[in-house]
């Protein structure tokens, strides 16, 4: 079991930095970087060159410099990962993205433009202009940085989606995690920390409905300009208040399992390629969406969130109800399950009693050394049923709320138990069983494939069979 853990940890670590890698193959400054690296402890030297080829892909030494030097940037430690396992998982990426190519796997110039700008905005904030960042990666203006980078996304785009899409073929039955359990030692089993499972009660400032009415307007006048030739995604980026789109242009691609909430859905999927929807509402806000383009199942569009002003007199109103539920709950009047199901705002919540699900693992456990700050410091000193003081929340989309939190149980540190754990117990099956299908596939395609490893990197001992033997 230790040794499946190790190899999961191992996979599941290199595969979180795979687009931060991808990307460090040409972003970290030259003059960092050493001109030659000893490989394991043969005392050789290599000078800089090509290394490796895969498909139409190459891989440079200096490529595992910068890869080492991400991570590091990134927060992470490298202490254990030989420069053959790095260069193990450029191939493996190399692969992916070849791969993709071959399937037909499409990132469009739209996806890239907003990664683009969310990459640049990040960088921006960490340099200080743009003028820095184009003097940092050394190039000789914008357009020339853009060029360039917008080549090393899009190859990572591509090999995160072919990885996704043979993770996502792989499904797991309940007699396969049965199995994946029994073949777990005792002594092996593993230790799951303290958990807490939490109910909440949410009241939402109430909105007048010519404040609704006022937004309705400023989006049907958007709607206007754009029809007439204004840019929707300049507008997005000046007045949307999304902040997972705004910085792209309100841009998203997505299909009918994406989980957007239903109503964006419908009305995505009712319109036709090219049409602007009209106002319609959200417990976001309000939106209008732009379908740019409609490939079977799968959509690309744009949007522009806008909220209703919320005002004192609605937030002071919406505090002293929620004073007044804890007050009820408090004084045995009614229980935190029976306010949450008549009096809650939250209807995601509210048919449950307030229960929350932790959407990391889908069920209604928490466990403590994991959760969100915020979300810890609200919670880790509440005693089981107590009901916390009034929370005021403000969301990232700007909504704010009232919520009262309680701790309906809590479930000490404990060795795994299949019946009480199934749901973490079928999560590292399902790993185990995507890493067994991911080396498949690596062992099919590498048969298929043109690789080629020069020097003495073919003296590595690669997890996969990069050298054909």
């Amino acid at each position: 079991m230790k040794s499946i853990n190790n190899r999961i940890a191992l996979t599941f670590f290199l595969l979180l930095f795979t687009s931060v890698i991808t990307s460090a193959q040409e972003i970290i400054k030259d003059s960092v970087i050493a001109p030659a690296k000893k490989i394991q402890s043969t005392g050789k030297l290599k000078i800089d060159g090509v290394i490796a080829t895969v498909g139409d892909y190459i891989v440079l030494d200096s490529d595992i410099d910068k890869s080492f030097l991400e991570i590091s940037t990134q927060g992470g430690s490298v202490n254990d990962i030989s420069r053959c396992q790095m260069l193990g998982k450029l191939l493996e990426d190399k692969l992916y993205a070849h791969q993709a190519i071959q399937d037909s796997i499409v990132v469009t110039d739209s996806e890239v433009k907003g990664m683009m700008e969310d990459r640049l905005n990040y960088m921006i904030e960490k340099i200080g202009s743009l003028e820095k960042v184009v003097q940092y990666y050394k190039k000789d203006s914008e357009e020339e940085f853009r060029t360039y980078f917008s080549d090393i996304l899009k190859e990572g785009k591509l090999s995160s989606e072919m990885r996704n899409k043979i993770v996502e073929a792989v499904e797991i039955t309940p007699e396969e995690v049965r199995n994946y359990f029994k073949t777990i030692p005792k002594a092996d089993l593993p230790t799951f920390g303290v958990e807490l499972e939490v109910a909440q009660i949410v009241v939402t400032p109430k909105i007048s409905a010519e404040d609704k009415q006022k937004v309705i307007d400023r989006l049907n006048g958007f709607k206007k300009e754009i029809e007439e030739g204004s840019s929707f995604s300049t507008k997005a980026v000046l007045y949307s208040q999304d902040p997972g789109s705004r910085s792209n242009g309100g841009y998203y691609k997505m299909n009918r399992k994406t989980p957007f909430v239903k109503e964006f859905k419908e009305v995505a999927f009712s319109l036709e390629e090219g049409e602007i929807s009209a106002p319609f509402e959200t417990d976001f806000g309000y939106h209008i969406i732009y379908v740019e383009k409609i490939k079977g199942q799968e959509i690309e569009l744009r949007h522009i969130l806008l909220s209703p002003t919320i005002t004192e007199t609605a937030l002071d109103e919406a505090k002293e109800k929620i004073i007044l539920i804890k007050k009820r709950i408090e004084d045995k009047e009614i229980t935190f399950a029976e306010a949450a199901r008549t009096l809650s705002d939250e209807k995601e919540t509210r048919a449950n009693g307030g229960a929350l699900i932790n959407p990391q693992t889908q069920d209604t456990r928490f466990e403590l050394t994991k959760m969100d700050p915020t979300f810890y410091s609200q919670v880790s000193n509440l005693k089981a049923n107590q009901v916390s003081v009034p929370i005021l929340d403000q969301g990232e989309e700007g909504k704010k709320k009232f919520k009262l939190i309680t701790v309906t149980n809590r479930i000490d540190e404990h060795t795994a138990d299949y019946a009480k754990d199934y749901i973490k117990i079928k999560e590292l099956a399902l790993k185990n069983k995507q890493i067994t299908a991911i080396g498949k596939w690596f062992n099919e395609k590498i048969k298929e494939t043109y690789i080629k490893i020069i020097g003495e990197y073919r003296d590595c001992d690669f997890a996969n069979n990069w050298l054909k033997k």
